[in-house]
Formats: C-alpha cells, structure tokens, sequence
C-alpha cells in the first residue's frame, strides 16, 4: 500500500507493513510511538529504524532525524495507530460481524460460547484469553485483547479465509488503551464487574469507566446487551446510543430465567424471552455458567438466530479449555480446573463445589496470586477459601519477580480456620491435591485454567496447563 493512501502530503512510497514493536523485523514500515504503560516507543525510535521503520509517526519532537526517514507528527497517535490500521488491513472488522465481550468474569466462556453456537450456521472467530481460532486456524493466545495491529492483521485473516463473525474479548485495559477504537462492533455484551485490575486502574470507578467506553462508543445499528443484576448492569448502557436489551435470574429482564437446576453434570432451566417461554437443557454446570450462555443466546437472538437454532446446539457445547472444566477419567473424585483469579471467580467457583460436594467429603483447593498484579485481592481470596474449602494448597501463579513464599503467605494471612500447605512448585501442588483427594471430595485448581505459560522474573516460561496436568497425574499415580 503507497504512504499517500494512509497520510496527506507525504512522499509516494511503499508501504508493506506496520510496527508497534521497535524490535521486530518490519521492512518498509510505519513505527508508531505509542505510550505504553512501561515504555514510550519514542525512545525506540533508532531500533524501529534499524528493524525496517522508513516512517516514523510520533507525537513528541525527534530530535535527530535520518534524511532518508519520513516522520508524521500528529497530536495522538494512538488514533491516528487505530485508523491507519484499520485502513491497511481493509477495514475488516467492517466486514465481519463482530460480537464484544467485557466484564470481570465470564469474557472467555461467553465469547467461546457465542462462537460454538454460531459457527455451525455461520463461520465464525474468536479472539481471547484462551486462543485465536477460525476456521481449521488454532493459535496462541496474545494478549486477552491484541494490539492494534495484531488485531486487524487477525480480522483480515479472517476475512480472507471466509469466517463471517467473530467473537472478541475486550478487556478493560484493551478498552481504555484504544485499542479496539476502529472496531465496528455489532453486539457487545457486558457480564459483570467485580475487584480485578486495580492495581492498573486505581479506584472501581475507573475500572467501571475503562468498560463503559464500549458501550458509549457503540453505533446506532449496533445493541447492546447487558447483565441485569449486576450492580453496573444498567449503569454502564445509560448512554448507549444504540438499543439495550437485558438478560438475568433475579430482576426482569428481555431474556431472564425464571427457573433453574444445577446438577453434576448439566443444568436444566425456562428462558422466558421475547413472550415465550423454553425449557432448555445445557451441558454447561454452575450458576455462572447460566448467566455467561443467557448473555450469548440473547446477543446471537438479538443478531438474527432464533432460538430454535439456539436451542439445537446448547445441548452440547464444547469444553471451554481452563473455564469449570471437568477432567474424568474414572476416578471416584471430582477435579475442577477454572480460570478463576479474582475474588468474585473464586467464590462463584467455590460455591458450585460446595453445592456438588456433600457434607462429609472436602473441598481440596489450590491457588496462588499473579505477582507484581493488584496485590490487594490475596487475603481477600484467602478468606473465601477459608470459608469453602476443607483443605488448601497455596503455590505459583504467574509470580515475574516477586518470591512464591511471599504471595503464599499474603494469601494466607486471610486463613483464619482451615488448614493450609505452601507448596511452591505447580505441578507438586496438584499433584498432591490429587493424591490425597478421597472417594466423593472435590479438588479446585484456580488461576491458571488451560494457559501454557507461567509468567518468570525472566519472561514467559512453557507450562502443560492445570487441565494437561491433572490429566497426566491422574494417569501416573492414581489410575
């Protein structure tokens, strides 16, 4: 693509690619100097060069210029990032339908159950916490919402290889650093907001703010679609400029369940919408789990599939990998892995295990807390803990430069009643979780769910993930 395409009165050059990042190889590019969190890529703007940048966009003075560099100063360049992009990759996102999730809980399982439903009738994508799928295309996750980029450089692989929607979680600091400001979303749902995320953010106000600018930035076509009992629910769509539409259990709402039962295995439930009513039976388990799929079928309902078409697949929806997945393999206990890593997760995990766990068998949990990550949440999880399980084991979660005994013993210092081990090495904890799980009990591993890493002082390291784990212990010491 030719500079002049992207930018008025500029040399007539070409264009095959853009950078972010100062230390990946981009020939021929433009280098924005975004303002991150940690770092001001004006700083970096001699490697950009060095890394293929023969254009810089910047919003500060530069002070030694190359001769043979073209460099755009704008006033911010975030947006100027958000437009160029968008026009690079073909405005993909206009393309596509495009569903966004937000909330503290339940971003991952509604956008992945919004995929599964839909892509049986219309091929679909997902980008999120767990990975980027479309297609027969399964990759790594980036961050829960890319950057600029890297999202549209995602949605126009999309769009090339045929996908017609796309589910996306949009996490509130994806939200407020712009980077989903050119997307042109149709529905975006909002599930809930509770503690996470302040020690970015600083105050819940903020963090409820951050959330918010999705749904204010939403185009008159577009709906939005809201949890009606939570405390935000009906705050964060009260300048919507596009039409609101409710789903919930305990106040009235467009798409509200008026009945449900959990059960082990599945959950049985009447959806009263749009004058009718259905009774519906899903393979999905827990509470929660209703209010993720409850929010997935009215933005699908509201986009044009009836719940007809809804109703033959919910039946069946696929394990969502890391989120209240079930690992079986026979053995007489059950094993929960979840995701769950803020106080709210962790109580509503805790509450479906005592629920399924009778009262003479234990509740077995294993934990830990992000390092260098709002630090403020670990005597709180110590103390849902202490209040749900029987046993718990305190160990690793993603802990970069902070020492694992110290997060241990600030989760810890929540623990009042039940016994606690800190055991600092992952795959020990739930290993020995597993071990000492008996006939009837439950074992929780929280945090990590499926992810493949663990965040070191050093970087990222490789990790089997909790599911793979629990799998291969049960295999080798228990089966």
């Amino acid at each position: 693509m030719k500079l002049t395409e992207l930018f008025e009165q500029v040399p007539d050059i070409e264009i095959r690619s853009l950078m972010a990042d100062s230390r990946k190889k981009r020939p021929d590019s433009i280098f924005f100097c975004e303002k991150g969190m940690m770092f001001d890529g004006h700083r970096f703007v001699e490697q950009a060069i060095e890394n293929g940048a023969k254009v810089i966009v910047h919003s500060e003075p530069i002070a030694n210029k190359h001769p043979d560099i073209t460099y755009i100063r704008v006033k911010d360049v975030n947006s100027v990032f958000n437009r160029v992009a968008d026009a690079f990759y073909g405005y993909p996102s206009h393309r596509l339908t495009m569903y966004g999730v937000t909330g503290t809980n339940g971003k991952s399982s509604t956008a992945c159950i919004i995929r599964d439903i839909l892509n049986d009738y219309s091929p679909t994508g997902y980008i999120g916490t767990i990975s980027i799928a479309y297609g027969n295309v399964k990759l790594p996750p980036l961050l829960t919402t890319p950057n600029i980029d890297d999202l549209h450089g995602i949605l126009s692989d999309m769009v090339s290889a045929g996908i017609k929607n796309c589910a996306l979680e949009a996490s509130s600091i994806g939200i407020e650093q712009g980077r989903v400001d050119s997307i042109d979303f149709d529905a975006a749902i909002f599930t809930n907001l509770t503690h996470d995320h302040l020690d970015y953010h600083g105050t819940m106000e903020n963090y409820f703010a951050a959330k918010k600018e999705l749904f204010d930035s939403l185009k008159p076509e577009a709906v939005a679609i809201t949890n009606a009992d939570d405390p935000y629910g009906m705050k964060i769509v009260a300048d919507c400029k596009c039409p609101v539409v409710t789903y919930g259990i305990d106040n009235d709402a467009d798409y509200r369940v008026t009945k449900y039962q959990l059960m082990k295995d599945k959950t049985v439930f009447t959806l009263k919408c749009n004058g009718m009513e259905y009774e519906m039976e899903t393979n999905l388990v827990a509470k929660f789990n209703i209010y993720n799929l409850v929010g997935a079928i009215a933005a699908l309902n509201q986009k044009g599939l009836s719940i007809t078409q809804i109703l033959e697949k919910i039946g069946h929806i696929n394990q969502i990998e890391g989120r209240m997945e079930r690992i079986n393999l026979g053995q007489p206990f059950n094993i929960l892995v979840d995701f769950a890593h803020t106080p709210d997760g962790i109580t509503k995990l805790c509450s479906y295990a005592a629920a399924i766990t009778k009262k003479d068998n234990r509740i077995i949990a294993v934990t830990g807390s992000a390092g260098k990550r709002d630090t403020a949440k670990r005597p709180v999880f110590g103390q849902i803990l202490d209040k749900y399980a029987d046993m718990i084991i305190l160990t690793e979660d993603d802990p970069r430069d902070e020492q694992i005994i110290d997060i241990c013993n600030s989760i810890a210092s929540g623990i009042k009643n039940t016994n606690y081990i800190i055991v600092e090495d992952r795959y020990d904890a739930i290993r020995q979780a597993i071990e000492m799980a008996e006939s009837g009990d439950c074992v929780l591993l929280m945090g990590k769910g499926d992810e493949k890493f663990i965040y070191r002082e050093y970087g990222r390291e490789p990790y089997e993930g909790d599911d793979a784990i629990a799998v291969e212990i049960l295999k080798k010491y228990c089966l």
